[in-house]
């Protein structure tokens, strides 16, 4: 039968697509991606049938629109901007994945009592996406976003995808919305994964199905400040983390927990907390969002990841450039003294990248690093890492993957 662009309100609940197409100009390109081909739609639709029409609609096809995006990017700041698409893929009791699909950008149902609702289980991960001056598209470092989130779902209970599949996902959707992608220098798509229990649970257990989830948006600098130095106070009455919890994982509950300490912190002109141990209250753990590092004589100092400390992308990266550059970086208990007495501070993650720290403040003493100006190596560090992931410069770590378009 023939579908048309009118009759689609009368059809049963969909992806948000009708509204999409009528807000969209399309192209009549076909996009091949990851070894599909995903056509472009005409103004109507094909189906064998009314009960066939939500494949139909919503499976196997990425609508890619040759309209410009109108945004600001020279003032792009790090908020949701509501991009084209999102991949959806399902997980039932088996604990195997559904190939997943690429679906219009928009809401998700959820029972009130999905097990991400109720009891917290959840996991999500964050990742970039960078427009070479050439204009393809890279990915840094994927398939460790990948295995840290099958690390993190096994400590909360959860199936993952493998390796493959998200790594595959992430391609698709960032291809489907590569209109969005920044162009060289002004920003990059932010690549956020969300792993979580929707199946419905009362009693305390897994939940019995689960939803793996990836959206984009583009962005700036997470921190207003940009490259120029941030301005941290160290938490003396909350703690992020304790041993045998879950500070080592991605998992949401984790970001619930450093709101407050965080409100009042920049209600006090902050930047962020640094948060101590909570053993001994004398030992860096790390900021709200992002590791620490600290800078003493040449030698480069970050806390030890043991299991109260994410095992950030950027950290890794962080630490592996130093070391190429000839630095010795030194993964250890760090104490509070020595973070008031280094010569140098800066934070790293995958929203921020490297963010030079201008001051700590810590019972009231407040301490300046560099005359609130850029620090030498973190400097040299951002320079170095930035333009590995915007491709401009050789990739010798292996690094980066490019996406064909």
């Amino acid at each position: 039968m023939e579908l048309s662009l009118a009759s689609l309100g009368a059809l049963p609940p969909a992806p948000p697509l009708a509204g999409w197409l009528t807000r969209h100009s399309l192209s009549p390109c076909l996009n091949k991606i990851q070894n599909h081909i995903y056509s472009m739609p005409s103004l109507s639709y094909k189906v064998p049938s009314v009960t066939e029409c939500h494949a139909s609609l919503s499976t196997n096809y990425i609508r890619e629109t040759s309209q410009a995006v109108d945004l600001d990017w020279e003032n792009l700041g790090f908020g949701l901007v509501e991009t084209d698409f999102m991949y959806v893929a399902k997980c039932g009791p088996d604990g195997n994945f559904s190939e997943g699909e690429v679906l219009p950008f928009g809401p998700i149902a959820v029972s009130p009592s999905a097990g991400v609702l109720n009891y917290g289980q959840g996991l999500f991960e964050g990742l970039k996406a960078y427009r070479k001056t050439d204009g393809s598209i890279l990915l840094f470092r994927p398939e460790e976003n990948a295995t840290r989130m099958i690390t993190g779902a096994d400590r909360m209970c959860m199936p993952a995808p493998t390796v493959e599949q998200f790594v595959d996902a992430v391609k698709q959707t960032v291809l489907a919305n590569k209109r969005w992608v920044p162009p060289t220098g002004k920003g990059s798509l932010y690549i956020r994964p969300l792993l979580m229990g929707s199946g419905a649970v009362l009693g305390l257990a897994p939940a019995p199905e689960y939803t793996f989830i990836i959206f984009v948006s583009p962005v700036g600098n997470y921190f207003k400040e940009g490259l120029s130095p941030i301005n941290l106070i160290v938490e003396d009455k909350f703690h992020r983390a304790s041993p045998g919890g879950t500070g080592g994982v991605k998992t949401i509950g984790n970001y619930a927990s450093v709101l407050k300490a965080q409100k009042i912190a920049k209600g006090k002109g902050y930047s962020d907390v640094l948060y101590l141990d909570a053993v001994h209250d004398k030992y860096l753990e790390e900021v709200s969002s992002c590791n620490i590092f600290v800078v003493k004589d040449n030698v480069i100092s970050t806390p030890a990841i043991k299991g109260t400390i994410l095992p950030g992308i950027t950290r890794k990266s962080i630490i592996e450039v130093a070391q190429s550059k000839g630095f010795k970086v030194e993964e250890r208990l760090v104490s509070v003294h020595e973070l008031l007495n280094a010569d140098e501070v800066f934070c790293t993650g995958t929203a921020v990248v490297v963010s030079p720290v201008g001051s700590i403040t810590y019972l009231g003493k407040r301490v300046e690093y560099g005359n609130q100006g850029v620090g030498v190596i973190s400097q040299q560090l951002y320079k170095s890492l930035t333009s590995l992931q915007m491709g401009l410069v050789e990739d010798c770590m292996g690094w980066t993957v490019q996406l064909n378009q």
